[in-house]
């Protein structure tokens, strides 16, 4: 049975857990740049291109589109250079690897909408043997707006131009913050949350949530809750 439904991961305390080393990137990165990171940008639920805004505006830097690409380049870098401990520092959500094996089995597409920059998301997804069933091509990436809503625009249009139109209720985004909830919703997409960051349950059913799974330990109740 091949089921047309297409669902979008969030990756960061939706599928793993890096212990927070995303900060410590940031430090290093803004360091090569001449400078000591002294306010961390808020993380959570937010895309690459608006913590890059932020970080700079925060440390008196224009946030040029030079600018910004050049901190990208150095966070890459940081990242590229601990692909292979990214393992050892962080671990899979419970439950991550299963789920998204099962949709694959199942017929469903499946991409990432994170706000990580395209290379640190593989990178992170690899680290993990994560990514072998997702649609890394058509994903919506950090890089792309500041506002997370289109990430989620951006994935369905490829997605759709790839494996034929999806519609908004075809369309499963799956993460961890109320952000990730809002861009489903926006895009009229169905919301699953799952507790496993920063956020509780209540406060993602309050976002808008359709469904909101403790974990994705559970593999019946991902599984209808992904394709209910």
């Amino acid at each position: 049975m091949t089921v047309h439904r297409l669902v979008l991961w969030d990756i960061d305390h939706t599928l793993v857990d890096l212990a927070g080393i995303g900060r410590s990137w940031y430090e290093s990165a803004l360091r090569a740049m001449d400078v000591e990171l002294h306010t961390h940008p808020v993380y959570a639920g937010r895309t690459e291109r608006a913590i890059s805004t932020d970080a700079l505006l925060a440390h008196g830097i224009e946030p040029s589109e030079d600018n910004i690409r050049t901190l990208w380049t150095y966070l890459i870098q940081l990242s590229e250079g601990s692909r292979d401990s990214l393992a050892d520092v962080g671990r899979a959500l419970d439950g991550s690897a299963t789920i998204i094996a099962e949709l694959d089995r199942l017929g469903v597409a499946q991409t990432v909408v994170t706000g990580n920059l395209p290379e640190i998301s593989r990178h992170k997804l690899i680290a993990f043997g994560l990514e072998q069933h997702l649609d890394l091509e058509i994903g919506g990436y950090g890089t792309i707006s500041d506002d997370r809503s289109a990430l989620v625009t951006h994935a369905i249009n490829a997605a759709s131009a790839k494996y034929g139109m999806f519609t908004p209720d075809q369309v499963v985004v799956v993460g961890d913050t109320p952000n990730d909830v809002r861009a489903a919703t926006e895009n009229g997409a169905v919301a699953v949350a799952v507790a496993t960051g920063h956020y509780g349950v209540e406060e993602l059913t309050a976002a808008g949530a359709t469904v909101v799974l403790a974990d994705l330990a559970d593999l019946d109740a991902a599984r209808n809750a992904i394709l209910q």
